[in-house]
């Protein structure tokens, strides 16, 4: 966008009409302007030529003046919010299509997917992080301003890329890594899950104790339907499709972080958890904006100095061609 830094000055191109209608004196019956030179009626077309060229000029150096600029688009600048890390199991239970969403039955991992992008768009001016978890612990995604970087990414994780079991100790102890390489801030890990800690080389309390002790929170979510009807040969049978979820480990682990135990048990559930974590975790700060800015007054205070040449070239062409003529 095109924009100048001091308009107000723009007040002073009406300057040179002020000074022409001031009055004036006379002398023989003519009208004189002191140190301005008399010309006659032959010269009335190169007067009429100097007094464009002299207000194209006052009006090019009016503008440079007023400094015009051009503004770039809005660019997000780095603010120092809180930290939130995003842990999500891949275990090959998250195939288990007890979920239903705009009316088909899908998997939790396509649920989780959707509701946790919409969680992530939302944070803007937080640094979110992404962690991927089963038989092991991996960083996805580090803490970054880039949101929708992180959203991608979850988008292209696949069930199984890194296991099949359950590792929840390692998820937070990566967390937690990641967080002490960094200033202190409010520091908060969202994992989900829909089983129990089956893997990995640490126990998920003694993580969470860890956790406390560095000052992260952490908000666990169970997720996974409580009845789900399978078909089998004797017929349909109802079953508990979440029976190895550990609930109790979720809640000690909430609870010595000073976080909160959630149950997802359906699409609408993990979206209203998400928009609850909002309110317990609210954005720390509206994300600061600048506008680059390009001078450009430079232009017309050119091609004022371009004119102005010209215009001294032309009259001395002219000078001397009249001269030349008189002479002859």
């Amino acid at each position: 966008m095109l924009t100048l830094a001091w308009p107000w000055l723009l007040i002073l191109l009406p300057l040179p009409l002020i000074i022409r209608f001031q009055p004036l004196t006379t002398a023989g019956g003519q009208l004189q302007m002191p140190g301005i030179q008399q010309y006659d009626v032959t010269e009335a077309s190169n007067k009429t030529k100097r007094h464009w060229v002299l207000w194209l000029l006052w009006l090019l150096l009016i503008l440079a003046l007023a400094r015009p600029q051009w503004l770039g688009d809005p660019i997000e600048l780095p603010t120092q919010g809180r930290d939130l890390m995003v842990a999500v199991d891949l275990s090959g239970s998250m195939q288990i299509e007890d979920m239903v969403l705009n009316g088909k039955t899908v998997d939790r991992f396509s649920v989780i997917q959707k509701v946790v992008s919409d969680f992530i768009d939302r944070r803007a001016g937080d640094r979110i992080g992404l962690i991927l978890f089963a038989d092991a612990a991996y960083l996805q995604a580090p803490l970054t301003l880039d949101r929708r970087s992180v959203a991608q990414y979850l988008k292209e994780a696949q069930i199984g890329l890194v296991g099949k079991q359950t590792a929840i100790g390692d998820a937070i102890a990566l967390a937690v890594k990641r967080f002490s390489q960094l200033d202190k801030s409010n520091r908060v890990l969202v994992l989900l899950t829909d089983g129990s800690n089956n893997a990995g080389s640490i126990d998920p309390d003694e993580a969470a104790a860890i956790a406390a002790k560095s000052g992260v929170t952490i908000y666990t979510i169970g997720v996974g339907a409580d009845v789900m009807e399978q078909r089998t040969l004797f017929g349909v049978q109802r079953v508990n499709p979440s029976a190895d979820l550990d609930e109790d480990q979720l809640k000690r682990i909430a609870d010595v972080t000073h976080g909160k135990y959630f149950r997802a048990r359906n699409p609408k559930e993990l979206e209203q958890i998400y928009h609850d974590i909002d309110q317990l975790q609210p954005v720390s700060r509206n994300p600061q904006t600048y506008r680059p800015q390009s001078e450009l007054f430079y232009w017309p205070l050119g091609l004022a100095v371009l004119f102005s040449l010209l215009f001294s070239i032309s009259s001395v062409l002219s000078s001397r061609s009249v001269v030349s003529g008189r002479s002859s």
